[in-house]
């Protein structure tokens, strides 16, 4: 997810004319940050803050925060995010990138989880019931 957002914010602030030298996003979820929590359906959306700092070409400052909702396999992602330069807000979005063709990567595939089938063996190893040493 902050690498999408990375690559999509930094997509979006040049647009608006920002020569971006470098951006670097992290991204947590939930209150005590971390991973998703496993334990929830899959189909519940987590929400990850995003926290992204870099510097334009000519030295400024550039932070892009917020919250993420959903990522579409790199292509876009979607939330409520804000970059600024120098301290100036310089864009607000709920979209950075083109989530038109992608697949969501944040959801399950609508047709659910296939199920497969396992097979277990288990085999039981006895020791000899006679004595089979040579010379006995």
């Amino acid at each position: 997810m902050s690498i999408t957002t990375d690559q999509k914010g930094t997509d979006a602030l040049e647009k608006k004319g920002i020569d971006v030298q470098w951006l670097s996003c992290t991204s947590s979820f939930g209150e005590g940050g971390g991973t998703p929590d496993s334990s929830k359906s899959p189909s519940v959306r987590s929400v990850a803050t995003v926290d992204c700092e870099g510097r334009t070409k000519d030295g400024r400052e550039i932070t892009l925060t917020g919250k993420v909702t959903e990522e579409r396999s790199g292509a876009c992602v979607r939330g409520d995010l804000t970059a600024k330069v120098a301290g100036k807000t310089v864009l607000q979005a709920d979209v950075l990138g083109n989530c038109a063709d992608a697949k969501p990567t944040s959801r399950p595939p609508a047709n659910g989880p296939q199920p497969t089938v396992t097979v277990t063996t288990t085999v039981t190893v006895y020791p000899p019931t006679c004595d089979c040493r040579p010379g006995k």
